[in-house]
């Protein structure tokens, strides 16, 4: 007999296996059953709020270390801090996402996750030599083309451990009335395509680190969504261990934001640095990634343009604020004839702090901002879209006003 309980699989012969049936009950004869099997949500939770408790603990070490070895973030002109801030905060995160991971295989329920997938592997070896670039910045000062060529390194790490996005649906070239058709990339192409979003996420997260706990809050909050959308794909496929790794991706990663996060928020008493942003920026990419690559489309009708758009949809919302960031800022800097690059004061958080807002309530802002469109995207992915548009646009319309009442204040003064 083989029972399926909350995702581990056991048969009469004795031999346990998470997530699928043992072959050797097939051929040995044994009886099927088929049980439900409940999302392993209290399994992710317990895995997060691990990674966030040692971040939290070896953050304190992190901090320690960095002093020691003079890898210090001194005031410059573009930044808002006065006086010198450690870095290598990205280190104590890692080292939690890796205790969590370690957990998560230790538990009968999620270790699917790393049986039948090397996602989560793959991320903590390109995650492992990204935070090591990372760290030699924050201490040497690395050039910003030596840095492009690891994060390329540590994109072509995920590919080679499978981490793959090769079909998703355009809403273009159907055929016999349909409204769209799926797009098949080749493994090269599908791997260029990883490179390319993850070296982009990396540098976006890179981009918009900096405020006090601007990039961990951003990484929290799209984490978590992303961990909701995972969990969704999760249940919409009756329990595929499939789907298990982007939601252990993105929860460890949650859960090293949280426990990162009473360290860095202002004022800061030590920065994530570039072995931090970077390291957010790769997970992220990896998560959403995986996620998107193991939709099934087969299960949605044809006319459900929404679902069958889920993952763009769900990059786009998740993604969009960093992002957006990054793009101005490469045109900005390109216009002027400079390398994109090259460092300046004109990211969306220094221009929040022009209009009047304080360093805290831009932070806040930018939570609000991102939460909206990461969480507002995933809820359509999962709930009725009609109700959710409405609250998204409820939503929206608040952000903006909050995020004008200083500039609308100034201009009551002058009129006055």
């Amino acid at each position: 007999m083989v029972k399926a309980v909350r995702g581990v699989i056991q048969c009469d012969s004795g031999i346990e296996r998470s997530g699928i049936i043992d072959e050797h009950c097939r051929l040995s004869g044994y009886a099927v059953q088929t049980v439900a099997v409940g999302l392993p949500i209290r399994e992710y939770v317990l895995v997060g709020l691990t990674a966030a408790a040692l971040t939290f603990l070896l953050t304190g070490l992190a901090r320690r270390f960095a002093i020691s070895v003079g890898a210090m973030a001194v005031p410059r002109a573009r930044d808002v801090h006065a006086k010198p801030v450690p870095y290598m905060g990205g280190v104590a995160m890692y080292f939690g996402v890796l205790g969590g991971m370690f957990l998560a295989h230790q538990l009968p329920v999620l270790r699917a996750a790393f049986e039948f997938s090397l996602d989560p592997i793959g991320v903590l070896v390109g995650g492992g030599v990204i935070v090591l670039i990372g760290a030699l910045d924050d201490r040497f000062d690395l050039d910003a083309w030596t840095k492009l060529a690891g994060q390329i390194t540590c994109a072509g790490v995920l590919v080679l451990f499978g981490v793959q996005w090769n079909t998703f649906w355009v809403p273009w070239g159907g055929t016999d009335g349909e409204p769209g058709t799926l797009l098949q990339l080749d493994q090269n192409q599908g791997g260029l395509l990883v490179v390319l979003l993850v070296v982009t996420m990396v540098n976006a997260m890179n981009f918009v680190d900096g405020l006090d706990g601007l990039a961990a809050g951003i990484g929290l909050i799209a984490a978590s969504a992303i961990c909701a959308f995972s969990l969704g794909l999760l249940s919409s496929s009756g329990g595929d261990v499939a789907t298990y790794p982007p939601a252990l991706i993105a929860a460890t990663l949650a859960g090293a934001c949280l426990g990162f996060l009473p360290h860095n928020f202002q004022p800061a008493r030590l920065f994530m640095g570039d072995s931090g942003s970077m390291f957010i920026g790769l997970m992220l990419a990896a998560a959403i990634i995986s996620a998107s690559g193991r939709l099934s489309y087969t299960q949605y009708n044809t006319t459900n343009i929404i679902a069958l758009m889920s993952p763009l949809i769900v990059v786009a919302g998740v993604l969009f604020l960093p992002l957006l960031d990054l793009l101005l800022a490469v045109i900005r800097r390109t216009r002027r004839g400079e390398s994109p690059f090259a460092a300046d004061k004109m990211h969306l958080h220094h221009r929040l702090l022009e209009i009047g807002h304080s360093q805290r309530r831009v932070v806040l802002l930018m939570y609000m901002w991102v939460g909206l469109l990461a969480f507002g995207t995933v809820s359509l992915t999962l709930f009725d879209i009609g109700a959710v548009i409405w609250i998204l646009l409820v939503g929206l319309l608040l952000a903006v006003l909050i995020s004008a009442v200083p500039r609308l204040k100034s201009r009551r003064a002058i009129h006055k």
